[in-house]
């Protein structure tokens, strides 16, 4: 996701049930929400999601637009203590369909890096966005003005940041993935006290719609942030990036360069099904991590571990059964044991999880997706659901479910919204992968 989300997004749903949307869904215990963070309006519509306590996880409101009367859903991850700390902000790309139906964008497992090296992390939403303020500001096929938009609400959040006594103002790094990257790198065009270098991930915007040649548009963006770049910069792409190529990379980068801006390419190997969604991984971090600290040692930003996060607990193995003993798997029908098979060729981290009225639901890749898995399944199911498997491993017992474990489950959970009937014919596709999830 998006992260959210970063490669795509797919959601596959039998026809005799209604199409869903991605959702995911954080099962922690004692969320951390600023009292003045949410509008109620959002609280009472049961979209907040619970926060990670291990990183201090909360969501604050940053002005921004004119006269900062558009608030954006901030996502902040801090370590232990008072600060100040240095700051790295990261930057969203766009799904497809209407930007408000965006899940919020936490960057998870970049921010747990950042986080144990010492780093507060800020993740907004820009306007128009999950449940920022404001509207999404778009200008069809002008790639260079869409960049210079969007990078507006990342110098809000900068202006933001540098005011809070936890923010080490002279120590900030900027990064985007996709969308977010053609932002970052169009910020990098203006004065940032106290920003360092930025990083691009993957960066860019495709329109697909009729006579914008998008691709060219692009070059051409970062042509004119190159002639006015200055910050130094890191760009990531991947072999088999679904949206920006090598070859499409190679000519943005270059004509980045030619104009003057200051940027090292990295062009890493393909990356599991599609690289694009490489920061959303949990595996991704093999491959951006490196280059990442190299750079941010050559701007004088820290990389050493001071910090200890706490891993997010794992659900117990069990001997129920082998993870591939596709008879094992209570409730299911033919076409759930055809799915449960499908299912284990999928992508580590996965899920598997089933009740017992029959419905079952996987989930694959990107952030939590045993709490993805859970929340999906128990949205389409009139009892509650219940995980059947992780990764490769079996976390079922043949237990019943007693009251007081279905009340909590219930309460946990969180349903996932539906989705836009409006397909999004000329916007990015996505740009978080909360995996792919399936549901009977």
């Amino acid at each position: 996701m998006s992260i959210r989300t970063l490669i795509s997004t797919s959601i596959a749903v039998l026809a005799m049930l209604p199409a869903m949307s991605h959702a995911q869904s954080e099962l922690q215990a004692q969320p951390q929400v600023e009292p003045a963070a949410l509008p109620l309006a959002a609280a009472s519509a049961g979209a907040l999601r619970a926060l990670d306590y291990h990183m201090n996880e909360r969501i604050v409101q940053v002005p921004a637009g004119e006269n900062g009367e558009a608030l954006l859903e901030t996502t902040v991850f801090r370590p232990d203590g008072a600060g100040p700390f240095p700051l790295i902000v990261i930057n969203h790309g766009k799904d497809p369909g209407r930007p408000s139906l965006q899940q919020r964008d936490r960057f998870y497992h970049m921010a747990t890096a950042f986080v144990k090296r010492g780093y507060a992390v800020m993740v907004p939403m820009r306007q128009g966005f999950s449940r920022s303020g404001g509207s999404y500001r778009e200008h069809g096929c002008d790639m260079t003005a869409n960049g210079y938009t969007q990078a507006e609400d990342v110098r809000a959040t900068l202006a933001f940041a540098r005011q809070q006594p936890w923010v080490d103002a002279d120590h900030i790094v900027v990064a985007g993935q996709s969308y977010g990257g053609l932002a970052t790198i169009a910020l990098g065009t203006q004065d940032l006290p106290g920003v360092r270098g930025l990083i691009n991930f993957a960066g860019g915007l495709r329109d697909d719609s009729d006579r914008c040649a998008w691709r060219s548009q692009l070059v051409s963006a970062f042509a004119e942030y190159g002639s006015k770049a200055k910050l130094p910069s890191l760009w990531m792409y991947g072999q088999n990036d679904s949206l920006f190529g090598p070859e499409l990379a190679q000519r943005m980068h270059d004509a980045y360069a030619q104009a003057g801006g200051r940027g090292r390419l990295v062009e890493f190997a393909a990356f599991k099904r599609d690289s694009h969604g490489m920061l959303a991984s949990r595996d991704g971090e093999k491959v951006w991590l490196g280059d990442t600290e190299q750079f941010l040692k050559e701007i004088g930003m820290p990389t050493r571990v001071v910090f200890d996060v706490a891993p997010m607990p794992s659900p117990a193995r069990t001997g129920f059964a082998r993870v591939d003993d596709v008879a094992a798997v209570p409730f299911l029908s033919e076409n759930g044991r055809r799915a449960y098979s499908d299912y284990l060729t999928k992508m580590t981290p996965r899920a598997f999880a089933v009740s017992p009225s029959g419905a079952w639901t996987w989930a694959e890749e990107g952030e939590d997706p045993d709490g993805r898995a859970l929340a999906t399944c128990s949205a389409k199911s009139k009892e509650p659901c219940r995980l059947y498997s992780v990764d490769d491993y079996v976390v079922w017992n043949d237990e019943r479910l007693d009251q007081a474990e279905k009340a909590s489950a219930t309460a946990a959970l969180t349903p996932a919204p539906a989705p836009t009937a409006s397909a999004a014919v000329a916007s990015t596709a996505p740009t978080t992968s909360v995996g792919s999830t399936t549901v009977r």
